[in-house]
C-alpha cells in the first residue's frame, strides 16, 4: 500500500475508540513504534532506578508536591531522572508528558495514542516512587482562552517558527505555524485544566521559552505557581537553572549584585585565563566539550593580512545564528537581530574612516537556516571595500579579530563579554546577561546608539576600558562560567555515561555530593543564595 494510503487510514483508525490501544496490545507485543520515539534506555534501567530511589527515600521528611513536564523522548528520559532525583530527597513527584517524537513533523493520532500507550506504560514502572500523567488524558475545555493566555500561545509560537526555521520572519499562515499553535493551544488547555484542579507546590520544566516547555512554564507563572526551568551547556556535571524566569534568558542579576564586590582569588584569575586561552586555540578545556573555533590562533598580523585591512580603526561584529533560542525576543531597540545589522551595515557604508569586520558566527556551517549575510547582500549587494565579510567556514579565528579590534558591536553573543576582557569598548544592542553590569555601552533607542557609536568611532583609544571596568569584566566571566552553571550529576548529553558514573544512591547516599544535593534543593524552589554556594 502507498504510503499516502496508509496514512489516510490511520487518520481515520485514530479517531475510532480502542483500535489504537487494540493494535498496540496485540499486534505490536508493547513494543515501541519503529520511530524515533523510544524509551528503550529509560527501561533498562527502570528497576534498579526505582529500588535506588525508594531506598533514598527512607527516613525523609515528606517534601513538596513537584510537577515536572517534558514532550519529545530524550527530554522525557532526562525528566524522569531530574523527577527521580527529587523524589530521592522526599518529593511527591509527578511527571507529566506528551508523547511526542518530533515538534515540527505532523503526527497522525492513530501513532500518537500508540506512542501514549508505550510512553505511559514505561513511565508507570516507576511507581510509587514517581507518578506520571499523559496529557493527552486530560479532557480539554472548549471554552475561548483568556486573552492573556491566547498571547502567551502566539509568543511561543512565533519563537517555536523562528527557532525551527532559524529566521525572524514568521509567516502565521504557514504548516509549520498551524501545527505549533495548534500544539502549544493544547498544551495550555490541558496546562490550565491539571493545575487548577492540582496546583502543585512547584513546575519543573526544560528551557521553559520553546514548544510545549514554553507553554507549560508560561501557564504556571499566569496561575501564580512557582516554577523553575533549566538547560544544559557544554559543561559535564553543570546545569542552568532559573526560578520563575526562562532559563535561556540568562538572567544573572541575583549572582552579580551578590557577588560583584568580591575580588577573584589567584587560583579563579588562572581558571579564567585558563579557559579565555583555549577558546583563542580552539581547545576543549576540562569539563567544557566544546571547542569556540574552528582552527586555532594564527597572529593578529596574519588575520589583518588575510582581510586587507589597514591602519584604520576596526570595528568587529560577531552576529549571532538565527533564530538561536538565546537571541528569542531579546530586541531591545530594533524590530530584529537582522534590522540591527542591516542598519548598522548602512550606517558604515558612509564611515570609509574606518573598517568593519562582520563575523558571521562559525555556528551556522551546521545550520540549514538562511545566513545573515543573505540579508546583509539583499539590501547592499556590493560591499564597500572597508566593510568585511568573514563567512562561517572562513579560515578565520575570531579572536585573532578580537585581537586587532577598537570598538565591538554586538546583540547578545558572549564575544561581546570576551571584547571587553580584552578592554575593547563594546555596545551591545540586544537583551544579554552580561549587559548592565558596567563594563558595556547599553543604548535603548537607535538615537542613543548611533550616538554612542559615533562618540566611540571618532576616538576608539579614549573610551579603552578603565581597570576597574576590566576588573568587573574579569569577575563577571568567572562567575558566569563557572558559578552560574550548577553542578548537577547527569547531563543531558551524556545521560546515561553520567547515571552510570552517579548513580542515584551515590548522590544521595548519606550526606551525598554537596553541591549535587544543593541544586536538586533550588530544582524544588528553594531560592538560590549566591553568596553561600559550594
Amino acid at each position: 500500500m502507498a504510503p499516502g494510503g496508509r496514512e489516510t487510514i490511520k487518520k481515520v483508525l485514530g479517531e475510532i475508540p480502542l483500535t489504537a490501544e487494540l493494535y498496540w496490545l496485540l499486534l505490536q507485543g508493547g513494543k515501541p513504534l519503529n520511530t524515533r520515539f523510544s524509551l528503550k534506555k529509560l527501561q533498562a534501567v527502570s528497576e534498579d532506578l526505582k529500588e535506588q530511589v525508594a531506598h533514598s527515600r527512607e527516613g525523609k521528611p515528606e517534601g513538596k508536591k513537584i510537577f515536572l513536564f517534558a514532550s519529545l523522548h530524550f527530554w522525557i528520559e532526562h525528566a524522569a531522572l531530574v523527577g527521580l532525583g527529587l523524589s530521592a530527597q522526599g518529593h511527591n513527584v509527578t511527571l507529566g508528558f506528551l508523547p511526542y517524537g518530533e515538534w515540527k513533523t505532523p503526527l497522525n493520532r492513530f501513532d500518537l495514542r500508540r506512542q501514549n500507550l508505550y510512553a505511559r506504560r514505561i513511565l508507570k514502572e516507576f511507581e510509587p516512587v514517581m507518578d506520571s500523567l499523559s496529557f493527552l488524558s486530560i479532557h480539554l475545555s472548549t471554552d475561548p482562552l483568556p486573552e492573556a493566555v491566547t498571547k502567551l500561545v502566539d509568543e511561543v509560537t512565533a519563537y517555536d517558527v523562528q527557532y525551527t526555521l532559524q529566521q525572524e520572519e514568521v509567516d502565521p499562515e504557514s504548516d509549520l505555524y498551524r501545527l505549533r499553535h495548534h500544539r502549544n493551544t493544547e498544551a495550555a488547555r490541558a496546562a490550565l485544566t491539571y493545575f487548577k484542579a492540582n496546583h502543585p507546590d512547584v513546575v519543573v520544566v526544560p528551557n521553559g521559552t520553546l514548544f510545549e516547555f514554553g507553554i507549560i512554564y508560561r501557564m504556571a507563572r499566569y496561575l501564580g505557581i512557582e516554577a523553575v526551568t533549566y538547560e544544559f551547556s557544554e559543561q559535564r556535571q553543570r546545569v542552568w537553572l532559573a526560578q520563575n524566569s526562562e532559563v535561556m534568558k540568562q538572567d544573572t542579576t541575583a549572582l552579580w549584585e551578590a557577588r560583584h564586590g568580591e575580588k577573584l582569588t589567584r587560583t579563579q584569575s588562572n581558571k579564567v585565563k585558563e579557559l579565555f586561552n583555549a577558546r583563542q586555540q580552539a581547545q576543549l578545556w576540562q569539563n567544557f566539550k566544546r571547542s569556540w573555533q574552528g582552527l586555532p590562533s594564527q597572529g593578529e598580523e596574519k588575520v589583518r593580512k588575510a582581510l586587507g585591512l589597514d591602519d584604520r580603526p576596526v570595528v568587529l561584529l560577531p552576529t549571532n545564528v538565527l533564530g538561536d533560542s538565546l537571541t528569542l525576543g531579546r530586541q531591545t531597540f530594533s524590530k530584529t537581530m537582522a534590522d540591527w545589522i542591516i542598519r548598522t551595515v548602512q550606517y558604515f557604508s558612509g564611515r570609509e574612516d574606518v573598517q568593519l569586520v562582520i563575523r558571521i558566527h562559525p555556528g551556522e556551517a551546521l545550520q540549514k537556516g538562511p545566513s545573515i549575510s543573505e540579508a546583509i547582500l539583499r539590501d547592499l549587494p556590493k560591499l564597500p571595500p572597508h566593510i568585511h565579510l568573514v563567512g562561517p567556514k572562513d579560515k578565520i579565528n575570531t579572536y585573532d579579530v578580537v585581537g586587532i579590534t577598537d570598538v565591538g558591536l554586538v546583540y547578545t553573543t558572549t564575544v561581546g563579554l570576551e571584547m571587553a576582557m580584552s578592554g575593547i569598548p563594546v555596545i551591545v544592542s540586544g537583551h544579554t546577561h552580561y549587559a548592565g553590569r558596567g563594563f558595556t555601552y547599553d543604548p535603548d533607542s537607535w538615537t542613543g546608539y548611533f550616538k554612542i557609536l559615533g562618540q566611540l568611532l571618532d576616538n576608539p583609544a579614549k573610551y579603552r576600558l578603565s581597570k576597574k571596568q576590566l576588573d568587573d569584566a574579569w569577575r563577571y566571566a568567572y562567575y558566569f562560567f563557572f558559578e552560574y552553571p550548577r553542578p548537577f550529576p547527569w547531563h543531558f548529553a551524556q545521560r546515561w555515561d553520567d547515571l552510570a558514573e552517579y548513580p542515584v544512591e551515590k548522590v544521595f547516599k548519606g550526606n551525598g555530593n554537596t553541591g549535587f544535593l544543593e541544586t536538586f534543593r533550588f530544582f524544588a524552589g528553594e531560592s538560590l543564595d549566591w553568596k553561600n554556594l559550594h
